[in-house]
């Protein structure tokens, strides 16, 4: 999408220390990391995480990149109703409930999540799944923070 740009409308994180941090973490759990969950897992859910933020920046980066992914279009059209979809796997629906417990901080919920993670990934794979999930909220956190607006090109 070269026809979006975005302007900080709060503050440059390039100009604070914490926008090296979370570019080191993003190289050990983002696009590039050398993990063992599933690519297109992985986006649905860095998408799941930008639409429940919600972070316009982090919505169209990871729209695309789904796209970039080969993941269907229906399947990211509706992926806010999961819940109600045919289309997602259900290892990829436990991944997704875990992942909004995670987001929402579910405290109550999460300890049943996070259980039912285990029928279908292993332990290094519920781990990444985590760390995938955390390190996209840090930075639906600082997209919103600078925040990060879209604006169309001409």
């Amino acid at each position: 999408m070269t026809d979006v740009a975005f302007e900080n409308t709060r503050f440059d994180p390039d100009q604070i220390a914490f926008h090296d941090i979370a570019k080191q973490m993003a190289k050990s759990v983002g696009y590039t990391a050398d993990m063992t969950v599933d690519g297109q897992l992985a986006q649905l859910l860095r998408l799941r995480v930008a639409q429940m933020n919600p972070c316009s920046y982090c919505l169209i980066l990871h729209t695309q990149a789904a796209h970039d992914q080969g993941i269907h279009p229906a399947k990211t059209a509706h992926l806010a109703s999961w819940q109600e979809s045919t289309l997602f796997t259900p290892f990829e629906q436990a991944a997704l409930a875990y992942c909004e417990g995670l987001t929402a901080y579910d405290l109550a919920g999460f300890a049943p999540l996070h259980d039912a993670l285990s029928a279908y990934f292993s332990a290094v794979e519920i781990a990444e799944i985590a760390a995938i999930v955390i390190n996209m909220n840090l930075w639906t956190r600082l997209k919103l923070a600078q925040g990060a607006t879209p604006v169309l090109g001409n």
